[in-house]
């Protein structure tokens, strides 16, 4: 199946050999970038899924934005279908991919000689199709590739399958132990699970929330401050009424002193 894919890849566009790269100028490199184009064609691309498809990767690649946008450390670009060209390969867009210790500024595309290094992690969601393209063709080719994480989200089924590749050896994955429900991605330094019909991201103990959760938390976080505001104020209103009363107290106290000495004079 593999060779038949790279069999075809004449017929798309695709970034030179690294060995035809390094022959080049700097003005012939910008040149093959910019020829480069920032799409995929419907040929390339599998069919649409849906919303629950789109609904996954929007989700997931806001939760994994809020995260690294919070922290310096790793600076981590993330994007969604975006082309990637490795050298002298067919280009691909998978559904995100996640790049290390590189600027987080936008992209049209993924060069891998350009930006100097390949994809440290990929995620495809799976809805319906042909299940083989993520669970052996991709499995195949991102090992091969060099990429040291790979996941796939099968939303149909809400399972979730985790590789990685050895420390040494064969570019081969190994799929990533299940613990405590989880799989730990050593590139995001994130753990993963699927939890009631969500992709949920861990940061040791702490859920990273999703866009609604975390408005909803905000909503909830408002009431309670209006709800304290107003008891506070009700408090205010009532300690001003108590010092209103006690010097009315007092006040009358003076003048009955007053009449008093009056008297006695």
């Amino acid at each position: 199946m593999e060779r038949d894919r790279r069999g075809n890849a004449e017929a798309f566009p695709q970034a030179p050999s690294q060995q035809e790269w390094e022959a080049m100028s700097v003005e012939e490199r910008e040149q093959v970038v910019a020829s480069l184009p920032g799409e995929v064609t419907w040929d390339e691309m599998a069919m649409p899924e849906g919303d629950r498809h789109l609904g996954a990767k929007v989700s997931a690649l806001d939760v994994l934005r809020a995260h690294f946008s919070r922290h310096r450390r790793p600076r981590m670009y993330l994007g969604a279908e975006l082309p990637v060209y490795y050298p002298d390969e067919r280009r691909f867009a998978p559904d995100l991919l996640a790049v290390r210790d590189v600027e987080r500024h936008e992209r049209d595309k993924w060069v891998v000689s350009a930006e100097g290094k390949g994809l440290d992690w990929v995620m495809e969601v799976h809805v319906g199709g042909d299940r083989k393209k993520d669970a052996e063709y991709n499995v195949r080719r991102y090992a091969r590739l060099g990429i040291p994480g790979y996941f796939i989200y099968d939303r149909k089924k809400e399972r979730l399958m985790a590789y990685r590749l050895p420390a040494s050896g064969p570019r081969k994955y190994g799929p990533i132990p299940l613990v405590r429900g989880r799989y730990h991605s050593e590139q995001l330094g994130l753990d993963l699970q699927v939890e009631e019909g969500r992709l949920r991201f861990w940061a040791g103990r702490t859920p990273l929330l999703e866009s609604d959760e975390r408005i909803a938390g905000l909503k909830k976080e408002a009431r309670l401050l209006r709800r304290r505001a107003t008891e506070e104020a009700r408090r205010a209103a009532e300690e001003a009424r108590r010092r209103e009363s006690a010097e009315q107290q007092l006040a009358k106290l003076r003048a009955r002193l007053k009449r008093l000495r009056t008297r006695g004079a």
